[in-house]
């Protein structure tokens, strides 16, 4: 029998914070806590490193909020970046959960919403800012968020901020807060530029791994299957194994944005409550689902990699790669959804023909030893015994098991300004370019006199000549008059106003439409082509 694990209240935590995990239902410490509580709770630099769902969050958020001075003067005194929205809503609801009791004033920064909000709170003040990189370094150069006083930082997830292109935006931040800090970097990985960053950022750091060096980098409490399956077959197949024995929540990962949006409208559609989480839906339409995914109105999140680090929800039963990953990195942050906080969990990925070279790749590369997945259809008589899926099931959920409110049942947050989602157009700012009211300019080939000359001309012209063409401008003060006629035959200027440039002018002007037209209309008996004139 293993030794219980230390509680939080061991390592001398403030009680404020104890009593608030304790509402929560957390009370001991998970690997990662207990090696970080010590060295961050006494200001010391370090490097965490632990597969995801770990409880990498409270392990930083802990100590964190236990050196934050209460009341503060509204400056903040710790910063958490982090790469995605849903990570920075997320770790700001644990952080903001474990300090309730302390008075701690704890701000989200993140895009898709509106400025004014987030500059009101700053103005308020608050002590601890959680963002992400290009709205805290917006609201940094616009002087709303001062980091002059950051006495701790976190990087959060930097392996994921190096892939996304933050690092730059990382570097700059590290420079606008003081140099005398506590900094803690947290990370999956340790590619090489995330061990150059920490090497020139932090002072002195202690890496600390939540594992045995030869871990895996999958959880030992997931179990995985891989089926070969045919795009066609592939909604019915997951219709099927959303209605196994113990599923609760679930998501389903997707590569594309439109596939997500697709699969969700295809499970609602046959009876599932399902949602979708992707680069196209506005952030009120993002938020809407995953408030949706987590009180339980709707229990099948379709979501694209982005949403694959930001969503930390323990009681995930079951993962569903409807796509095979890119990589075997991206395939561990997705299947590292479910068996999270010592539960177990079981992750399925559909592999199409041509993606059994890439799936290869991935086996060998985390040695899963299932390089050749089994064909397998939805009427396979070994989906149904692998996943535990009752006998006779179809592939629509019976009107009996509808219980969930759906999406509908969560209202949508309006955040103002521009939406976007599926099938709505351009906002008000996006539709068609402004229309200018300026009178189009008009121009002459020989200048403010040639002009006047050529007015003058044209009204001395015979009247067949004007019933024929027409008038073709008014005149203009400042001689910006466009003058080009269009005539059957050359008008020949008045005898009153005659000279070398008016014949020149006039002539050219009744020459050229005959020359137009013969390029256009050449004879239908010459053998000469349009152009030879």
């Amino acid at each position: 029998m293993e030794p219980e694990s230390p509680t939080f209240a061991s390592f001398g935590v403030k009680p404020e914070i104890v009593k608030a995990l304790g509402e929560a239902g957390i009370e001991r410490t998970f690997a990662i806590q207990a090696l970080t509580l010590p060295l961050a709770m006494a200001g010391d630099d370090l490097i965490g490193q632990a597969r995801t769902g770990m409880g990498k969050t409270l392990g930083f958020g802990v100590p964190l909020l236990h050196r934050v001075e209460v009341p503060g003067d509204g400056t903040p005194q710790v910063l958490v970046v982090v790469p995605t929205r849903e990570l920075c809503i997320q770790v700001a609801n644990d952080l903001k959960g474990a300090g309730k009791h302390l008075g701690i004033r704890t701000l989200a920064i993140y895009g898709g919403r509106p400025y004014e909000p987030q500059i009101a709170a700053l103005r308020n003040g608050v002590d601890v800012v959680i963002g992400t990189p290009g709205r805290l370094l917006d609201l940094a150069e616009q002087k709303h968020l001062v980091l002059g006083k950051v006495r701790g930082l976190v990087l959060d997830e930097a392996d994921e901020m190096l892939d996304l292109g933050f690092l730059p935006d990382i570097e700059r931040i590290l420079r606008m807060v003081p140099d005398k800090r506590q900094t803690m970097l947290f990370s999956a990985t340790m590619p090489g530029p995330i061990i150059t960053l920490a090497r020139t950022f932090l002072t002195q750091p202690t890496h600390i791994r939540a594992e045995e060096n030869d871990a895996g980098a999958i959880h030992e409490r997931t179990t995985q299957f891989v089926y070969r399956a045919h795009s066609m077959d592939k909604p019915e197949l997951i219709a099927r194994a959303l209605q196994a024995e113990g599923r609760g929540l679930t998501m389903i990962f997707t590569r594309t944005k439109r596939t997500a949006q697709k699969v969700a409208d295809e499970l609602v559609e046959r009876g599932f409550a399902a949602a979708a989480v992707h680069g196209d839906l506005g952030q009120g339409a993002r938020e809407q689902a995953l408030r949706a995914f987590r009180s339980g109105k709707v229990d099948v999140l379709v979501a694209t990699d982005v949403a694959a680090r930001g969503i930390d929800i323990d009681d995930v039963t079951h993962v569903i790669n409807y796509q095979t990953p890119e990589d075997e990195k991206t395939y561990v942050h997705r299947i590292g959804r479910t068996g999270r906080a010592g539960r177990t969990g079981v992750a399925i990925t559909l592999v199409d023909w041509d993606e059994e070279p890439r799936w290869k790749l991935i086996s060998d590369t985390l040695g899963l030893d299932m390089p050749e997945p089994a064909e397998t259809y939805s009427s396979s008589k070994h989906l149904f015994s692998d996943l535990g899926i009752p006998e006779g099931t179809t592939g629509r959920l019976p009107l009996s098991k509808r219980t969930r409110a759906g999406l509908s049942a969560e209202v949508e947050e309006d955040l103002g300004g521009k939406r976007r989602g599926r099938g709505q157009g351009p906002a008000k700012d996006e539709e068609a370019p402004r229309k200018r009211n300026r009178a189009p300019r008009k121009r002459t080939r020989g200048g403010a006199n040639a002009a006047a000359k050529i007015e003058a001309a044209d009204a001395a012209a015979s009247p067949s000549a004007e019933g024929t063409a027409g008038e073709a401008a008014e005149s203009s003060s400042e001689g910006r008059t466009r003058t080009r006629r269009r005539s059957r035959g050359a008008a020949k200027p008045s005898p009153e106003v005659s000279g070398p440039a008016v014949e020149k002018e006039a002539g050219d002007s009744a020459e050229r439409p005959a020359r137009r037209r013969r390029r256009r209309r050449p004879s239908a008996t010459s053998d000469t082509p349009a152009s030879a004139d």
